[in-house]
């Protein structure tokens, strides 16, 4: 296991993701024109942030700092702040509804690969019926097989396309809560 301490300093048992930057506009995309709290975050930014998070236990308490070289700066915390939780709570958003698209996706191909599974063994039995040779041995396991086949993407999906989406849902739900701090980057030395 990684020793999370050795790359990230803690205060009174609060792990933090710092950010050293020039200016607070770093922190978003520049190319967005929307308002400050609908504004989207900065891809590396909001990379940082998200895998940084994603490295400690759900419970783990975790703050992002960031440090800034302009001390006048420091009063937009407020504005900063509610930007983050509110980006980051529209992306729980839409990874809760990639989820539920995901799931319904999922019963959907379950529901014909096993109308196709039933219907492969279906004929396959009807093949066993009319005798044996190598062509309907080849067709029986064909079918056979193929029905399987059918299954494997609603396997692959209740099995294991879910769970990384669920996982980023719940980092983005913890990260729309994180408290946010501004510092002056002197701080730091």
């Amino acid at each position: 296991m990684v020793d999370l301490a050795s790359n990230y300093s803690k205060e009174r048992g609060v792990y933090i993701i710092a950010l050293k930057l020039r200016d607070l506009r770093q922190v978003f995309n520049s190319l967005d024109p929307s308002p400050f709290p609908e504004r989207d975050l900065d891809d590396e930014i909001e990379a940082y942030i998200v895998d940084s998070a994603r490295e400690f236990n759900m419970r783990t308490p975790i703050k992002l700092v960031f440090y800034l070289r302009d001390s006048a700066q420091e009063g937009a915390v407020e504005m900063v702040r509610e930007d983050i939780h509110n980006y980051f709570a529209y992306r729980a958003d839409v990874a809760a509804k990639e989820l539920r698209y995901t799931l319904s996706e999922g019963r959907l191909a379950l529901l014909v690969g096993l109308v196709f599974l039933f219907v492969c063994i279906s004929l396959r039995q009807l093949l066993a019926r009319a005798g044996y040779s190598v062509l309907l041995d080849i067709l029986e396991e064909g079918l056979l097989i193929g029905g399987w086949v059918a299954m494997w993407w609603p396997l692959q999906v209740f099995l294991y396309e879910w769970w990384p989406i669920y996982r980023k849902r719940r980092v983005y739900r913890k990260l729309s809560n994180v408290p946010v701090e501004l510092r002056n980057l002197e701080a730091l030395a």
